[in-house]
């Protein structure tokens, strides 16, 4: 079957010489033993998830169970040696603690028996009585299942088949349907061993779901703060550019003194002593601290490049010119963030299945205890490699197609006549011979992230521990090369795509031509081309701060039971997420169309004979900001007012 594009398939230089730029002349699959090696990965993602549906019980983290391994809420398989497993809990979905107000770890595991009833008790119960009482009225059994509610009173091991009297009120938590007692001194015991010392994902997943609503609502603001920053970028004015710096610096501002104020009221507002409202005092006190440094940083360079203003606007018009040639561009981020939603919703599914992988074993009491499968650690790095991975492959499979599309258009020499369907055509372009290209850039980015995550995941190991003030500053460090490595290879990837797209070369020598090509026309763009990109990026920043600044509001007063800082991390992460989704389409237009233009002047002269694929507004653009350089360049003392009036000359 022949591919799309084989018309312009040409025979390969086979003498070494010098490489020269041919604009969609020359086309061939590129890094296919990167294709390979990504399909072998995935192989392996394939058998993990399989492993999980097999072995795994996810049943078992969301809906709780007893100490005699049946899950609450479902009818369930017995279990050899436990006689009271293989229960029909379909109408008991309460996860009930006999001793909540004694609750204690031994050996990693509580020393109360769990059970599965229809009702917590909401009044406090202070003899069996009215334990017996509340099973005959309710049909909730808050004794072992083997004994009878008739017997409650009767029978002489009531007292170690029942709950531990006076048994608190109590009522049901969010999702995982747990018996929380209601009254203080139960309360802070039972949270902080449960809560903060069992279950660290349940304790992650509560904090999530309590606030889903919020973090729902937060989202489609983000979504819809997004969508507002394209239409401003694409009809932008020198009135909106005010207006958006206006808001920036409003909203940087209000969001470090909600945060220093809600710091604030946290150490002189602690209710209950628990150790989740101190994580949470730690992280608001992070917050504060990361904001106020971001907030001078970015106001310091604001300040500085703020009379570039009337050349942003000018740049901007000639991305939104060179986006019109293919206007459903803008809508990209839309199915590249469908499908980053449908596999991420499928990783964690595969990740809460490895977290319950697990072979019962009955223990003293006929209880039943899960024990992990070997192996299922070194499953979860796996997993984890395949999420990042995966994720930046998705996204890098959206800047070639907005990278090809463009690359079409600009190419192209009847301007008043466009390419048809130039993104079917990049799409096409991508998938028969450049998907190698988008996994070896996208490995690279992966390459950088594991590191970083391990450091963090020792470093959390560690926290706590005894180790010195050096250990410490190594960590640092060593975090912040791997960051700085990680945005310098994004770069590197967003030069190397555009290179693939003109001239059908793979990753290295792509992103090898493109270096040198943008190094020796550097003077013309490239502190327009990087003004630029930091107007996209206060773009992301705005969405940021204000999404940022309705979570503080809607969580700051839902202090019970949970670290809401988690959910506000979650609810900042999917808000830059989503600007940077949309966003960064015009970053990759601009980057495109720079590269393009250098790639044209390498090519062309102008001339009759080898006339410039770029149209007359982009050239004057260009003429314009390469004579304020040269101004610049020779100590002209003018306001960058004056330079623009100036006649131009042509870029030589």
């Amino acid at each position: 079957m022949q591919c799309p594009g084989a018309q312009y398939l040409a025979s390969a230089e086979r003498t070494p010489r010098q490489r020269e730029w041919r604009p969609q002349l020359y086309r061939k699959c590129t890094d296919t033993t990167w294709l390979f090696l990504f399909f072998l990965f995935w192989t392996g993602l394939m058998f993990i998830t399989g492993y999980s549906v097999a072995a795994g019980a996810t049943g078992r983290l969301l809906f709780g169970y007893d100490s005699f391994g049946n899950v609450c809420g479902k009818k369930n398989s017995p279990v050899e040696g436990a006689p009271l497993s293989g229960q029909d809990m379909t109408q008991k979905k309460h996860v009930f603690f006999m001793n909540s107000c004694n609750l204690e770890v031994k050996d990693v595991r509580l020393n109360s028996t769990v059970l599965c009833v229809s009702r917590c008790p909401e009044e406090q119960l202070s003899t069996l009585e009215e334990v017996q009482l509340f099973a005959d009225n309710n049909g909730s059994f808050l004794c072992v299942y083997s004994l009878n509610s008739i017997n409650y009173t009767q029978n002489p091991n009531a007292y170690s088949l029942c709950p531990r009297l006076p048994v608190p009120p109590s009522k049901s938590f969010p999702l995982f349907n747990r018996c929380i007692p209601q009254t203080p001194e139960c309360y802070s015991l039972f949270a902080s061993v449960l809560i903060n010392d069992v279950d660290i994902l349940h304790r992650i997943l509560s904090g999530i779901m309590s606030g889903r609503d919020i973090i729902l609502g937060l989202c489609i603001f983000a979504l819809a703060l997004s969508l507002g920053m394209i239409v401003t970028f694409r009809f932008i004015t020198t009135l909106l550019v005010h207006i958006f710096i206006a808001l920036i610096i409003s909203g940087l501002l209000f969001v470090c003194g909600v945060l220093w104020w809600l710091y604030y009221d946290y150490t002189h507002d602690l209710s209950i002593e628990l150790d989740t409202e101190r994580e949470n005092l730690k992280c608001l006190l992070g917050f504060a601290i990361l904001s106020t440094v971001i907030t001078a940083v970015l106001l310091g360079l604001i300040f500085v490049l703020r009379k570039r203003i009337k050349l942003t606007v000018e740049l901007f018009q000639v991305i939104n010119k060179a986006i019109s040639n293919s206007p459903f561009l803008l809508l990209q981020p839309l199915w590249t963030f469908a499908i980053l939603i449908f596999f991420w919703v499928f990783w964690v599914a595969v990740l809460l299945s490895l977290g319950t992988a697990g072979a019962a074993r009955v223990i003293e009491g006929g209880q039943v205890e899960y024990q992990p499968l070997v192996g299922i650690r070194y499953m979860w790095w796996y997993h984890l490699i395949g999420l990042i991975w995966t994720s930046e492959f998705i996204l890098a499979c959206q800047q070639m197609t907005v990278a090809g599309a463009l690359v079409t258009c600009y190419f192209n020499r009847n301007k008043n006549d466009p390419p048809d369907r130039p993104i079917l055509w990049s799409l096409s372009i991508l998938f028969c011979y450049h998907q190698g290209t988008a996994i070896k850039g996208s490995f690279l980015i992966t390459l950088m992230r594991i590191p970083r995550t391990i450091l963090m995941y020792i470093s959390n190991a560690l926290k706590g521990k005894q180790h010195g003030v050096w250990s410490r500053c190594v960590f640092r460090c060593c975090f912040c090369c791997f960051w700085c490595l990680d945005k310098w290879l994004r770069q590197f990837n967003q030069d190397a795509y555009p290179a693939t797209a003109i001239n059908g070369t793979d990753f290295c020598t792509s992103a090898q031509d493109a270096l040198k090509l943008l190094s020796k026309n550097s003077s013309h763009f490239t502190s327009v081309n990087c003004f630029g990109d930091f107007i996209i990026f206060l773009g992301k920043v705005l969405v940021v701060c204000f999404t940022v600044f309705g979570g503080l509001m809607a969580f700051n007063y839902n202090r019970a039971l949970q670290v809401w800082v988690i959910p506000l991390l979650l609810v900042t992460f999917f808000a830059y997420l989503v600007a940077h989704s949309f966003l960064s389409v015009f970053e990759t237009v601009l980057d495109a169309l720079f590269l393009c233009f250098a790639v044209d002047l390498e090519t062309n002269d102008g001339s009759s004979e080898k006339p410039y694929f770029m149209d007359q507004e982009f050239l004057s653009f260009v003429k314009r900001i390469n004579r304020i350089n040269a101004v610049r360049a020779q100590g002209a003392e003018r306001s960058l007012r004056n330079e623009e009036g100036m006649e131009l000359q042509p870029v030589v």
